[in-house]
């Protein structure tokens, strides 16, 4: 297995919150129809202003997931 990459898609304002959490449930989806292979979603609140949503994928399948699904940043997952 190469490297795992998470992508980030971060959310700003009062809603950041619920924004984040409902923004990982469409990544779970895209994970189930794409079969991707791997399967690390989440959210993270930060503060009461900015929160994120996240999914880890292999570096081999880093490129065409990100010019589908366009995240805001990317970093080396590490466990």
């Amino acid at each position: 297995m190469g490297k795992k990459i998470k992508l980030i898609w971060d959310f700003r304002g009062p809603a950041a919150a619920t924004t984040a959490e409902h923004h990982e449930k469409h990544l779970k989806e895209y994970v189930a129809i794409e079969g991707t292979a791997l399967n690390i979603t989440g959210h993270h609140n930060v503060n009461d202003m900015l929160s994120f949503a996240f999914m880890v994928v292999e570096e081999k399948e880093m490129i065409p997931i990100r010019d589908a699904l366009k995240p805001h940043r990317g970093e080396i997952y590490e466990t």
